[in-house]
C-alpha cells in the first residue's frame, strides 16, 4: 500500500487552521448543486458544487469577502456572516461550530492543548460493569479507556492489546479483526474520522491527535481517502450499528453516546438492542456465553 500522503490530508505538528477553514468550506461548497439551493445551473462546471460567487450571493456577502474567508482569514468576520455562511452551506450544528472554530478559535476561548493522560475513576468502572449492555468510555483522542465483559463479548478482548493500540480510530483502520465485527465497516470508518476531524478542531495543539492522524494517513488508504472528505460528527444518538459476530452472526445495536463530567472530556458508549428482538435474543446468548468460565 502506498505511504503517499497530499499536503492538505496530512497532519504535521498542529492544526494548520487556515489551511483546515479552506478545504472544509471547499468540501461543504462541493457537495451542494446549484439546484439544490433554487440557483439556476449555466455551463458546464470544471469542479462539483457551488462556485465562490454563488456562496456569496446565497450568504449575502460579496465575493471578495466571501473568498478571504475561504482563504482562511476569518478573524474580521462577524458572527453574523459565519453563520449566514452556515445557513447557506447548509452545515449541521457540529459543522458550523466547527466553521467558528476554525475561523475564530479565539472565540472559543484558548485552544485546548494536548491533556495529561486520563484515567477512569473506580466508580464510574463501577458503573460500567453494572450495566447490563454493551459499554465503554473513550476520551476525546478516542482512547478506549474502559469497558464491561459484554462490550468485550461484542467488539473483541481490548485487555489483550497493549494500552497504546487501545485507540477506536486506530482498531477501525488498522485492525482487520475488529473491523470484522461491523457488518457496515464503511459507515463505521467514517464516523470515526468524522470524530477525529471534530476532536482535533477543538484540540489543535495536541501532538497524540496529530501524530496518530499522520499513522493513519500512512497506513490506511482507506482513511486518506475519508479524511479528505472533511466530514465533522462524532456520532449520531439512537444510531443502529449492525454488528457481526461469529458466534451469533449479525444483530443490530443502538449506539446511545453521552458526555461524562468531570475532569477532561469523556463519553460512555452504550449499546442496547430492542425489546423482544432476535438482536435483544443474540445479546443474551453472548452474555451467558461471556459467563461461563473458559468458554
Amino acid at each position: 500500500m502506498s505511504s503517499h500522503v497530499a499536503p492538505d490530508d496530512q497532519a504535521t505538528s498542529g492544526l494548520d487552521r487556515r489551511s483546515e477553514l479552506r478545504e472544509f468550506l471547499r468540501s461543504r461548497r462541493a457537495r451542494l448543486r446549484p439546484e439544490d439551493v433554487g440557483l439556476p445551473s449555466y455551463g458546464r462546471r470544471r469542479v462539483p458544487g457551488l462556485r465562490r460567487e454563488e456562496l456569496a450571493q446565497l450568504a449575502g456577502v460579496s465575493y471578495a469577502y466571501y473568498a478571504r474567508l475561504e482563504q482562511g482569514y476569518g478573524e474580521t468576520m462577524s458572527a453574523e456572516v459565519l453563520d449566514a455562511v452556515a445557513h447557506a452551506l447548509r452545515l449541521s450544528e457540529e459543522e458550523r461550530e466547527h466553521l467558528v472554530r476554525l475561523a475564530q478559535p479565539e472565540r472559543q476561548g484558548t485552544p485546548q492543548a494536548a491533556p495529561p493522560p486520563q484515567r477512569l475513576r473506580p466508580s464510574v468502572q463501577h458503573l460500567l460493569d453494572g450495566l447490563g449492555v454493551p459499554a465503554y468510555v473513550v476520551s476525546r483522542r478516542l482512547e478506549i479507556l474502559g469497558w464491561n465483559r459484554l462490550a468485550a463479548a461484542v467488539f473483541g478482548d481490548w485487555a489483550q492489546l497493549a494500552p497504546q493500540e487501545r485507540n477506536m480510530a486506530r482498531l477501525i483502520f488498522l485492525s482487520p479483526q475488529t473491523r470484522d465485527r461491523f457488518a457496515d465497516p464503511e459507515r463505521t470508518a467514517l464516523a470515526a474520522a468524522g470524530a477525529l476531524r471534530m476532536n482535533v478542531g477543538k484540540s489543535p495543539e495536541d501532538s497524540y491527535l496529530s501524530s496518530l492522524i499522520e499513522e493513519l494517513s500512512q497506513k490506511s488508504e482507506e482513511f486518506r481517502r475519508l479524511w479528505a472528505r472533511h466530514e465533522v460528527s462524532c456520532g449520531t444518538v439512537g444510531d443502529v450499528v449492525r454488528m457481526r459476530h461469529p458466534l451469533v452472526g449479525e444483530f443490530d445495536l443502538v449506539h446511545e453516546p453521552m458526555a461524562l463530567r468531570g475532569g477532561a472530556p469523556m463519553r460512555l458508549v452504550t449499546y442496547h438492542a430492542e425489546p423482544g428482538s432476535r438482536s435483544e435474543e443474540a445479546l443474551r446468548m453472548l452474555a451467558s456465553w461471556e459467563l461461563e468460565p473458559q468458554r
